[in-house]
């Protein structure tokens, strides 16, 4: 077993196909196929299924890719401890969130402090930003919901109740506190499936014994937003997570006492990466 064939099917399981993995690592595709090929007859193992144009782990692989993934995390984090003169200067840290407004009071004062980092974030719910962590794809993640999960470092930024929020047209005729009873009667704007505010939505509907059922179910926080901002229903969200709007009315749920956690994670193991250490060491400072 070589290095260059564990690195590259590496990079075809992490980047979905020998094409991709050929230019993250600017080789030819010729060159990592013989690679992983080699690897392959040297085992006798099926590392890849390959079908058509589609490349998918087998089980032998996806065992693989967990150990590689923590394999190239300790060559990365080497290379950082090697490099550490040159402190925070350089690198990408790229976070994933299941709400931004979650990281801008902290990624202010990460960039203020690290301007040479350059900074991805993306969205996604809990099951987007928990998958993507495991998958190397994410360093940090911020959730509206604390999972229990031991493989996770888990920093508490905060909790917030639920609330529920209508167009100011749509709300005109409408209390500004209502039961969860009130509300199911009302046409209402749900989340996709994989979003914890409507998990602990729905669940606590059924102890009280009332059906939620949602008339549309969008995807992602911002199309249910508009979607209620031009009347069409009734939203929920966390107080913390709710935006300001000039077209919108915040309703409270007189009845509903569950509230999100807001909370930063990372992989226990991936705690050793610098960029890592310092954004979550400086939201600890903020709390």
């Amino acid at each position: 077993m070589r290095y260059v064939q564990l690195r590259a099917f590496h990079h075809v399981a992490l980047h979905g196909g020998f094409s991709n993995a050929a230019r993250a690592l600017n080789l030819t595709q010729p060159a990592i196929s013989d690679q992983v090929r080699k690897l392959e007859g040297q085992y006798d193992v099926l590392l890849f299924n390959r079908l058509k144009k589609q490349v998918t782990l087998t089980e032998a692989g996806d065992r693989l890719l967990e150990i590689t993934h923590r394999m190239f995390e300790n060559e990365h984090q080497a290379m950082e401890l090697l490099n550490e003169s040159r402190a925070l200067s350089t690198g990408t840290l790229r976070i994933i969130a299941d709400a931004a407004h979650h990281m801008h009071e902290i990624l202010g004062r990460f960039q203020k402090k690290f301007p040479n980092i350059h900074i991805t974030l993306h969205t996604g719910n809990t099951d987007d930003v928990i998958k993507a962590l495991h998958a190397y794809q994410a360093d940090i993640g911020v959730l509206g919901d604390v999972p229990k999960l031991a493989e996770f470092d888990i920093l508490h930024l905060g909790n917030s109740p639920i609330i529920a929020f209508a167009s100011k047209d749509f709300a005109r005729n409408l209390p500004t506190r209502q039961t969860l009873q009130d509300l199911a009667s009302q046409p209402l704007i749900f989340r996709e499936i994989g979003s914890k505010t409507r998990q602990k939505l729905e669940e606590s509907a059924k102890h009280k014994n009332i059906t939620l059922t949602p008339m549309i179910e969008a995807e992602g926080r911002e199309a249910v937003h508009e979607l209620v901002a031009n009347g069409v229903g009734i939203g929920f969200v966390s107080a913390a997570e709710f935006r300001r709007d000039d077209r919108i009315k915040q309703i409270n749920i007189t009845d509903l006492t569950i509230t999100m956690d807001e909370a930063l994670i990372n992989l226990r193991e991936r705690r050793g990466g610098k960029l890592i250490r310092a954004f979550v060491d400086l939201a600890a400072t903020d709390r």
